[in-house]
């Protein structure tokens, strides 16, 4: 509820402030949504997908998958409405099993005529799960992407495989943005055996930032995804640079409007009664200009809207997640997403 107040105060102030000023700005909203587990109901033999099959524990069969995809599409198709008719211009999804998921996606009711388009690589990942990017054609043109190979440090992971991570070059109204979606190494077998393997994944982008960067101070770059790691961890703020006050940024490090969140409690997935806030987007410094002629950042926002949250049972007052145990629990993911606001100043 105090996320839905805010959203509502932040855009009075975008109204307000249009009007002293006698401007126009013109919105690009960017998200990240975990979509847990989102797999198709055939059987790939490459992958560790018995549990989501017909045939599995988890009974995962074409009702199911149908009555996830309209949850998800609701949501998506919802996600920054309030200051953007058309949502969101670009969509960093994790946990999807293939790009016949996302072209199911985009092709549902709520979300078929904004005519999304998707950019997708399939990754090494054990459990099949890849990331991809949701891009409206209005607002986002890809010109370059490729899938970026995350080499695990040994000992860290049972398994030496993980997501890849995917980066996208593209133009957003006319500026050029460089995106990163990730899915970071999981925190099981124990968050400290398994940070080194964040802390690869957190180098791969970094390395790639400070390319960027020393190129030209200003680029535009966006790293978002579920980290699997806080604001606060080393992944993200000794590896990243990602800091959380924006006056204190300077390139190449990263602006992380998730830190003040975190620390007043907020986040994006509960485990054992304790809030994480795992799903972030993270800018570099070319965002933070105001007075740019291009896209500036203006707000950050977590979207935990009532009916996405539980309301009974063991996870109550959790993100509504997809199954209760083995039993579907006509829910949308157990994580909630994220997005950004960015402005633009129309003469």
């Amino acid at each position: 509820m105090r996320h839905i107040l805010l959203s509502v105060c932040c855009l009075l102030v975008l109204q307000f402030t249009v009007s002293a000023q006698k401007a126009n700005y013109r919105v690009a909203v960017v998200g990240f949504y975990n979509l847990e587990n989102l797999y198709d109901t055939i059987n790939d033999p490459t992958k560790d997908d018995e549990e989501f099959l017909p045939g599995g524990v988890r009974l995962y069969n074409s009702e199911v998958y149908k009555d996830k995809l309209g949850r998800l599409a609701h949501v998506l198709s919802e996600i920054g409405k309030d200051v953007s008719p058309e949502g969101m211009a670009l969509t960093g999804v994790a946990e999807i099993e293939n790009d016949v998921v996302l072209a199911d996606l985009v092709k549902e009711e709520k979300l078929k005529d904004r005519k999304l388009k998707y950019v997708h690589y399939n990754s090494p990942d054990i459990r099949g799960v890849d990331v991809g990017l949701l891009y409206n054609p209005k607002y986002f043109t890809p010109v370059y992407s490729a899938p970026l190979f995350v080499d695990l440090p040994g000992g860290s992971k049972e398994s030496f495989l993980t997501r890849d991570i995917l980066y996208v070059k593209g133009l957003l109204l006319g500026d050029t943005v460089h995106v990163f979606v990730n899915h970071w190494p999981s925190r099981r077998g124990g968050e400290e055996r398994s940070a080194p393997a964040r802390a690869a994944a957190a180098m791969i982008c970094k390395i790639r930032v400070d390319s960027l960067t020393a190129l030209d101070p200003n680029v535009k770059i966006i790293v978002m995804g579920d980290l699997n790691d806080d604001p606060i961890s080393p992944s993200v703020t000794q590896v990243l640079k990602a800091k959380g006050k924006a006056e204190d940024v300077k390139a190449p490090e990263m602006f992380n409007p998730w830190m003040s969140y975190y620390k007043k409690g907020i986040g994006t997935l509960a485990y054992q009664d304790s809030w994480g806030l795992f799903d972030q987007i993270i800018l570099s410094a070319g965002w933070l200009d105001k007075t740019q002629k291009g896209f500036h950042y203006y707000r950050a926002h977590i979207f935990n809207q009532e009916f996405m949250v539980q309301k009974t049972g063991k996870y109550r007052g959790y993100a509504k997640r997809t199954y209760d145990g083995t039993t579907y629990n006509y829910g949308y993911s157990d994580h909630f997403p994220t997005y950004i606001t960015l402005l633009k100043k129309i003469d």
